[in-house]
């Protein structure tokens, strides 16, 4: 097998089934290989965020600039700044997004399951919930 070059990814906008606000994604591995690498570099406007989701076999969310949260259903706030890292376990429900004030550029990182989906989607995250990351983040 040799080294493959891939090129550059397509941006696209984020699907509103899964995503508030404006999102745009650039996948750049699928799983659709061996290694089952699931890699995009996604670009959040201010107030933008994700769905609830999980992920059956964890996420590795890498910021590369703005600002931004990771928030789990018990209430657990990470804020996000570039060169930082959030690990989320498996099936741990969470969302995350950029704040009120700021982008949020991360690359989101996991492996997909051998069969099945790599995450499962939920609700939205309400405006309160958003809120109450956003007053964490001043606290």
């Amino acid at each position: 097998m040799a080294m493959e070059k891939r090129g550059i990814p397509t941006t696209t906008r984020g699907p509103a089934d899964w995503f508030t606000g404006d999102v745009h994604v650039e996948n750049f591995a699928t799983g659709a290989d061996a290694s089952r690498l699931v890699a995009a570099h996604v670009r959040f406007t201010p107030g933008a965020r994700t769905n609830w989701h999980s992920h059956g076999l964890g996420q590795t969310l890498h910021c590369t600039s703005g600002t931004g949260f990771v928030v789990t259903r018990d209430g657990v706030v990470q804020v996000l700044r570039p060169g930082e890292t959030v690990w989320t376990p498996p099936g741990e429900e969470h969302w995350h997004g950029a704040t009120p004030d700021t982008m949020l550029c991360h690359d989101a990182l996991l492996v997909a399951p051998e069969t099945g989906d790599a995450t499962t989607w939920l609700e939205p995250v309400t405006d309160e919930q958003y809120a109450a990351a956003h007053r964490a983040l001043d606290s």
